[in-house]
C-alpha cells in the first residue's frame, strides 16, 4: 500500500507541486474501496500506535507537509492527512469515543507507534514554528487527551529515560517515594502509570 501520505489520491499533474492543501474534505473523488482500504489501515495503525495526536493543516504546501512526514518517520510513526468522514468511520471500528469537534475543518492524525513523548514533542516542536499546523486533541493509550495534554506529554524525556526514571523512583525509600507522588505533575504520574501498565501487559501476554 502506498503509505505517500497525502499524495495516494493525487492526479499525477499535481504531486510534487507547491500547492495549498484545502481542509479535510477533498474534493477529488476516490473509490469505495480505497476509502475502504484508507479505514483499514487507519485502524490497523490506531492499534499499533502508542498515541495518536490530531492537527489542523489548513494552508500546508507540499513541500511542508513531506518535510513534517520526515520528523515524523524519523521519531516512528506516520503523518496522515485524513478525510474527517473516513477518520471518524476509523475511530468507531477502533472503539475510540471522540468530540465532534477533534474532527471538522481540515484534519491530518501523527500516529505514534514507537514513544509517544518524543512523538508529541516532534509535533508540538513545528507547531509552534508554523502557522499552518494546530494541535487539536488526541489518545494516549486510547485514552482522549486535550491539547494542552499533548504539550505535557512532550516535556516527557524520552521513553527510555522515562522507564529509568520509574525505576529508580520505584527502588527510592518511602519517604522519597511520597514526595515524587506528592508533587502538583498528576498528569506526568498518570502517563508514566500507562507505561507501566503497557509494559506489564506485554511482559505477561
Amino acid at each position: 500500500m502506498d503509505t505517500q501520505l497525502g499524495k495516494e489520491s493525487l492526479p499525477d499533474r499535481m504531486r510534487g507541486k507547491d500547492f495549498l492543501l484545502k481542509g479535510g474534505e477533498r474534493t477529488l473523488a476516490i473509490s469505495k474501496q480505497r476509502k475502504d482500504e484508507l479505514v483499514t489501515q487507519y485502524v490497523k495503525w490506531v492499534n499499533q500506535s502508542q498515541a495518536l495526536i490530531v492537527t489542523e493543516y489548513l494552508g500546508m504546501s507540499m513541500k511542508q507537509v513531506d518535510e513534517l512526514r520526515a520528523k515524523v518517520r524519523d521519531a516512528g510513526g506516520e503523518f496522515h492527512i485524513i478525510k474527517n468522514t473516513l477518520g471518524e468511520v476509523a475511530l468507531k471500528q477502533a472503539g475510540l469515543s471522540f468530540p465532534p469537534e477533534l474532527l471538522e475543518g481540515s484534519s491530518a492524525v501523527v500516529f505514534a507507534f514507537r514513544d509517544a513523548p518524543e512523538m508529541a514533542k516532534v509535533v508540538n516542536d513545528y507547531a509552534r514554528t508554523s502557522e499552518f499546523v494546530k494541535v487539536k486533541g488526541g489518545y494516549l493509550e486510547n485514552r482522549p487527551i486535550s491539547a494542552a495534554e499533548i504539550v505535557s506529554l512532550a516535556d516527557l524525556p524520552p521513553l527510555p529515560v522515562l522507564r529509568a526514571q520509574l525505576l529508580g523512583t520505584i527502588m527510592a525509600p518511602a519517604s522519597k517515594l511520597v514526595r515524587t507522588l506528592a508533587e502538583p505533575a498528576r498528569q506526568l504520574a498518570a502517563v508514566i502509570k500507562a507505561y507501566a501498565d503497557k509494559d506489564a501487559a506485554t511482559s505477561a501476554a
